[in-house]
């Protein structure tokens, strides 16, 4: 995790509630934002990742109510969209579903809101964080409820002890590794900009995916952008593509790679 992350309050109504929270995640704390570096921003309005270098730019935030994931909520979310067709989503059928690499939980919401119990692993501890204040203050709004109550959040990296024999309950494990850069010029969203920041990449993504192979009951998905081989060089059963990503699905009982 990166050590220049300071977590600061949005007013000093926050500071105590800060100062507890840099502690459970072994991060500085101040009481101002620093001029440089990510801040980890406590409020009224909930948890934010933002960089203090650049104030104008909007901060990372996860938001099941409002924004682009809620806007696609109170829609309604299509079982025939791309990934619950991968995870193999259909009449009278709803897989559970381990997301080991949750991240910002929008695919986990997507496949709770169609009707999959999902138990969501995230590693990281300031994006498990993150998340896990997304989730809290989703809870307000009561036409989430149902969706909320088929997602449960884990503080676990799959890969070190995540993965063991009561997880082989699991219809499907999706994995949705950080994308490999396509170019040096390649451009970022703003607020995904700053994911980047504080993950950087995730080299142990063949290691991950050689893992669930043989624990998922059904298949394992793995989400990738269009321009990347397979995992691991393994080509899968099955894939949907869309215009940017593809998922990648590999049926079970398959051995490890």
């Amino acid at each position: 995790m990166p050590s220049h992350i300071t977590v600061v309050p949005d007013d000093p109504s926050w500071r105590d509630a800060a100062i507890l929270l840099a502690r459970r995640l072994q991060l500085d704390h101040a009481d101002q934002r620093p001029a440089h570096g990510l801040v980890l921003i406590l409020g009224a309005s909930g948890l934010c990742l933002a960089d203090a270098g650049s104030p104008r730019e909007q901060p990372l935030q996860v938001d099941f109510i409002g924004g682009p994931m809620g806007y696609r909520q109170r829609q309604g979310f299509r079982r025939d969209d791309l990934l619950p067709r991968a995870v193999g989503i259909k009449a009278g059928v709803r897989p559970s579903i381990l997301d080991a690499t949750a991240g910002l939980g929008r695919d986990a919401f997507m496949l709770a809101g169609v009707g999959c119990p999902v138990t969501l692993h995230e590693r990281h501890p300031v994006v498990h964080a993150l998340l896990d204040d997304g989730l809290r203050r989703a809870r307000s709004e009561p036409r989430l409820a149902e969706t909320l109550a088929r997602m449960q959040l884990l503080a676990v990296d799959s890969l070190a002890g995540g993965f063991s024999s009561a997880e082989a309950d699991f219809d499907v494990i999706y994995l949705d590794p950080m994308f490999p850069e396509r170019s040096k010029t390649a451009l970022v969203k703003k607020p995904m900009r700053l994911f980047h920041a504080l993950v950087g990449t995730d080299a142990d993504a063949d290691q991950l995916l050689g893992m669930a192979l043989p624990m998922a009951r059904k298949r394992v998905v793995v989400k990738r952008p269009l321009y990347a081989p397979p995992l691991a060089g393994l080509a899968p059963d099955l894939d949907y593509k869309g215009k940017a990503v593809r998922f990648d699905v590999y049926l079970a009982p398959r051995p490890s790679c």
